[in-house]
């Protein structure tokens, strides 16, 4: 049965949590350490690209997962699972994947850092006001003892505190930042992967048991991401290159930081983490095979 989903629980102790945590602001210190003053000064120079994207990622995906949940009626943890992965900013490898399908990435990134600060409010918002309004997962929500302001603080000190000071050493640091800069997003980039390998590892025979049944919750999740996020820039009449990149920070979501909120906030939720750990290996891979299908069609001029 699907609801035995809910009973599942994830081999996962604090001092992994703590590495996570680690880990996660490392990869955004390292990404902030080759942010230019430009890449946010294209937020102002391209208003309705921006805009066009915050809204995408921010108002229309949480919503569309919401109707997902009324269609597919999820169990509760799997429906909160969705809520808190689609209540995430973009990811990191979002930019990775707009440079492979030719779209914009200097607008790719200026999105990742904003939509990570965002995140702060965005984040915590977007879950509790959909979740509200979802009768299914009511209940869970009132008997987890969870403050807001705690998911604030805990993504403040995650992703924003890391990007700032990028940002400050590259500014007044500049020689160590170029040195840092891409070692350091390589070198994080492959211990977030063998992070994860070992993690599903020590979870094997429960990934095994339920995969299967929570994957088409993820696929149906990523491709109405990858679709909202490019009809939507079409709709406001934005170039192709433009709209590659919004499709792309639309379904390429920071699952890394939801599994850091659900193992410190919600007890290591089976459901609610295999769905994010699952994401956060699908969308990389639908990302790269929607990328390499773009690479190969000309953009239209």
């Amino acid at each position: 049965m699907m609801s035995e989903l809910d009973a599942v629980r994830i081999n996962f102790n604090e001092s992994g949590l703590v590495f996570l945590n680690l880990l996660l602001g490392l990869i955004m210190y390292g990404i902030a350490l080759e942010l230019r003053l430009e890449d946010f000064r294209l937020l102002i120079d391209k208003p309705r690209a921006s805009v066009t994207g915050i809204l995408s990622q921010f108002v229309l995906f949480p919503f569309a997962t919401y109707l997902l949940l009324w269609i597919l009626n999820p169990p509760s943890g799997v429906a909160l699972g969705m809520l808190l992965v689609a209540a995430c900013p973009g990811g990191n490898i979002s930019n990775f994947i707009t440079l492979l399908a030719r779209g914009n990435t200097a607008l790719s990134i200026s999105l990742t850092a904003f939509s990570s600060v965002l995140a702060i409010f965005a984040t915590p918002f977007n879950f509790f006001f959909w979740g509200n309004l979802y009768p299914p997962v009511q209940t869970a929500l009132k008997e987890i003892t969870l403050n807001p302001w705690d998911v604030f603080k805990a993504i403040l000190i995650i992703l924003v505190v890391p990007i700032f000071l990028g940002i400050f050493t590259k500014r007044f640091l500049p020689k160590i930042s170029i040195k840092l800069a891409k070692p350091l997003k390589v070198l994080s980039g492959f211990i977030f992967i063998a992070f994860l390998l070992i993690a599903l590892l020590a979870n094997y025979q429960i990934f095994l048991k339920v995969i299967h049944k929570v994957f088409l919750y993820v696929f149906l999740m990523n491709t109405t991401g990858f679709l909202l996020g490019y009809y939507f820039a079409k709709l406001i009449r934005l170039d192709e290159k433009d709209a590659r990149c919004i499709s792309i920070e639309t379904g390429i979501q920071n699952s890394g930081l939801g599994l850091v909120l659900i193992f410190a906030f919600f007890g290591g939720q089976g459901s609610m983490a295999i769905i994010a750990a699952v994401w956060g290996i699908w969308h990389g891979l639908a990302g790269v095979s929607l990328a390499w299908f773009w690479s190969r069609r000309k953009i239209p001029l």
